[in-house]
This record gives C-alpha cells, sequence and structure tokens, in this order.
C-alpha cells in the first residue's frame, strides 16, 4: 500500500500584500510539526509581523505523485547588480531566450511586474521568443505548487548543500521550485531574484545547465523580485500551468554541484 501524502502551503501577509510563503510535501505524522514549524518562520520576520498567516492541507493521489532529480548547481560571484543582470541575459540567451524577450524581463522585475509596480504574488509567463506576457491575471502570475524533496532523500541532500554552504531553507525551496518548473513542457529558462530587500542573490535556471546561481542581482534595499518563466509555445499552455500548478513532484536525489567561479564583465 502506498503512504498517503499530504501538500501542506504556508501563505503569510500583511495589510492584504504577500509576505512570505512556504510548501512542503508530507506525511499525515509531520503535518502538526511542519505546521508548526512553518508558522514559526512566517513570524519571524525583520520587518513587520503579518496579519495574517494561512496553511492549507490537502490530501495527494498516490499515483499522481512524479519522482526527479534536481537539477545541477552552478555558483557565480558577480562584482555588482550590474555586472549580476548583464550575466543573467546571456545564461538566458544561451538556454535559448531571445536578446529581445530576456531584456524585457530583466526590465519587468526591476521595475516591479504587477500592476503599477507592485510585486506579483507568483510568476510572470513569458514567451521565450516575443516577450510577450501570457498569464492571464498580471498580480496573481503563476504559483508552482506541490513539490518537495523525498523525505526520505532530505537528510542526506540537506547535508551534502550544508557541505558547501548552500543549507539555507531559502536555497533549498528555490531549489525545488525550479527544479519542478524544469520539468514542465514548454520551459526554455526561468530568471529570479527576491524581493526581500536585503537577499541580492538570483538565479537563472534552463533544462541543460541547471541551477545558476548569481550571487547579485539587485542594490541593497530593493524591495522588487519575482520570477519569470519562459516558454515555448510549441506546447499547450494550459498543459504547462497545470503542471506547475498541480501536478506532485518529490525529488529524490541531488545533481552535481560545480565550484563557484567569479566573473567579471568588462562594460560593467
Amino acid at each position: 500500500m502506498e503512504r498517503q501524502l499530504y501538500s501542506l502551503r504556508m501563505r503569510a501577509s500583511r495589510g492584504g500584500h504577500h509576505q512570505s510563503g512556504a510548501e512542503r510535501v508530507i506525511a499525515a505524522a509531520e503535518v502538526a510539526t511542519v505546521t508548526a514549524a512553518l508558522m514559526a518562520r512566517a513570524m519571524n520576520t525583520s520587518g513587520p509581523p503579518p496579519d495574517a498567516v494561512h496553511c492549507s492541507l490537502e490530501c495527494l493521489e498516490p499515483a499522481s505523485i512524479r519522482q526527479a532529480v534536481l537539477p545541477d548547481i552552478s555558483t557565480f560571484l558577480v562584482g555588482g547588480w550590474r555586472a549580476g543582470r548583464c550575466l543573467a541575459n546571456r545564461l538566458l540567451v544561451r538556454a535559448g531566450v531571445s536578446e529581445r524577450a530576456a531584456s524585457r524581463a530583466l526590465e519587468l522585475l526591476a521595475e516591479g511586474a504587477g500592476c503599477e509596480g507592485s510585486v506579483m504574488r507568483g510568476a510572470v509567463v513569458m514567451n521565450a521568443q516575443t516577450g510577450e506576457r501570457l498569464e492571464g491575471d498580471i498580480s496573481r502570475g503563476v504559483r508552482v505548487s506541490r513539490m518537495d524533496l523525498a523525505s526520505e532523500a532530505r537528510p542526506a541532500i540537506e547535508a551534502l548543500l550544508a557541505a558547501v554552504g548552500l543549507g539555507h531553507h531559502r536555497v533549498i525551496e528555490a531549489l525545488v521550485l525550479a527544479a519542478k518548473v524544469l520539468g514542465a513542457p514548454g520551459i526554455v529558462a526561468e530568471l529570479c531574484w527576491s524581493d526581500d530587500p536585503d537577499y541580492l542573490i538570483g538565479y537563472v535556471a534552463d533544462p541543460r545547465y541547471g541551477y545558476q546561481r548569481i550571487s547579485n542581482l539587485k542594490q541593497q534595499g530593493d524591495l522588487r523580485g519575482g520570477r519569470v518563466f519562459f516558454v515555448s509555445l510549441d506546447r499547450a499552455l494550459d498543459s504547462l500551468l497545470e503542471y506547475l500548478e498541480r501536478r506532485p513532484v518529490l525529488f529524490t536525489a541531488l545533481g552535481r554541484i560545480n565550484a563557484p567561479r567569479d566573473w567579471y564583465d568588462a562594460d560593467e
């Protein structure tokens, strides 16, 4: 008999604006402990505390759960956010995104991709060639959900990441999310940096080169950030969105971890 698993999702907000969130896929015996940990994380913020925290629990159909391997990890050390964005542009173009679409995505995240320059709750979905936005709701965007490390693989994966300084939950959760995105039909690449004003690291991910961390993609104190998913329209958009938002995926192993490398742009 297959073990019953549950999708647990936490969302914290203040004044109607998203503050933080987390996703786990867990067994029934873990629900109370993990829910308490996510609630504590939501309340332990450097800024004003949330005025609303919502946790939802959903029973998953065992046959619907897919297993996969996490992507390779690379880290690029750059001298500043301008060099970081230049590198992000190059990595996106290498992945198959047009120069036009890559530049548009960088501008959107820098300006605020939501209504009137606000930060979106989810991700932008963008045609990888034309730069056209495809998500139906530009305030919500697309929310990737129902993914986690497989419980039996979690200790080993966390230990390997911690050994190279990547053991923080923020890194692990971003890696898991990027891994699920890279498995979606029609995905060409992803661009991401956080809206946390003190967290400057972001990444570009693509199916060939994996999860590519960039040490600086924004100025200190900048409240803007988000995600852009670049897609090829030779696949149905509906199936891609259904996979991202609804299909459960558990990751059972880690890819290769490459040594950090310096990157310098002569035009910086």
